[in-house]
């Protein structure tokens, strides 16, 4: 026989990972991720398949030099990830690639531009691990295992491998790679679960912008945090929010006027299943908005889990 899991295990597995999915997937400086430092037996596998939607404002890339976008994307998005062990810690290898369809139009300089393109955005590849408070356990010591507080750190990072063409404007992909350093900590309470995380998103050059121009970016600066509530069925819901800024860009050393201070709330629902697989389900909105954040994202997502002992 199989063993049956704990439904902590059915409702939160690798949420990390999951929650990349049902968020923007070309505005992952905007991400909003509950259970991003949840623990699970170590040799675990997850592959994730989601569909995401969003519809407003700039939710690709909120430095570029336009105003009034009215911009629709659609994405599909794949995953896989792997539970690790590290120096007895437990820890995750994540990466994730998005395939995207752009329709909308905006002004720049005065004059309309639209554009309707398909094709792949940045893939990200992730390893977290978890420093404290979640050791790297076999699926039998795991049964026995409660959450008490978590703290762990991440590094994220996105290659420019995407579509993208300088001679337009509007593109899925930015031609540059990004760095996203993460910290967070988790704190279990009866069926609740708070958590917060605070990260720092760097960004290389563009040195192929918009008819050979060079633009730049400063760093992102983000703080996220959640209230999780977790069924006895092993559903579980989080009210989730994000706060981010800074961001300020050049073209060709001219520093640009879009420093970003923006606020987004999601709710974020899962549901397991059966013993390996889950849905989730995942809304958000700009609340506030200094630039490029009014836009609404709707998410969908399947995950199956596989190897570990399962």
């Amino acid at each position: 026989m199989f063993p049956v899991l704990p439904s902590r295990l059915l409702g939160g597995v690798a949420a990390g990972v999951f929650a990349l999915v049902v968020v923007p997937p070309i505005a992952q400086a905007q991400d909003i991720e509950p259970r991003a430092y949840s623990n699970a037996p170590v040799g675990v596998n997850f592959v994730i398949a989601g569909a995401v939607h969003t519809r407003g404002g700039l939710s690709f890339d909120a430095s570029l030099p336009v105003t009034d976008a009215r911009i629709e994307t659609t994405g599909v998005v794949f995953a896989y990830a792997r539970v690790l062990d590290i120096a007895g810690k437990s820890a995750k290898f994540d990466v994730i690639v998005p395939y995207v369809r752009l329709s909308g139009d905006a002004d720049y300089l005065g004059r309309s531009v639209a554009r309707t393109i398909h094709g792949f955005g940045r893939p990200a590849f992730r390893v977290s691990i978890n420093l404290h408070g979640a050791p790297a356990l076999s699926l039998r010591d795991f049964r026995n295992w409660k959450q008490d507080l978590i703290v762990g750190a991440s590094l994220q990072v996105s290659p420019k491998w995407s579509q993208y063409d300088g001679s337009k404007l509007l593109n899925i992909g930015t031609n540059r790679w990004s760095f996203k350093p993460e910290i967070g900590v988790s704190k279990a309470m009866g069926p609740w679960t708070l958590e917060g995380q605070a990260a720092a998103v760097f960004f290389t050059d563009n040195d192929d912008f918009y008819g050979g121009n060079t633009r730049s970016q400063r760093p992102l600066y983000a703080l996220q945090g959640h209230a999780i509530y977790g069924f006895r069925s092993g559903k579980w819901l989080s009210l989730d929010a994000t706060w981010f800024a800074g961001g300020r860009s050049e073209i060709n050393d001219a520093l640009r006027n879009d420093l970003q201070q923006n606020w987004r709330l999601g709710l974020t629902l899962a549901i397991p299943v059966d013993r390996l697989d889950s849905i989730k389900l995942s809304v958000s909105s700009g609340v506030s908005a200094r630039i490029g954040n009014d836009f609404d994202a709707f998410g969908l997502a399947w995950q199956h889990r596989w190897g570990g002992g399962l």
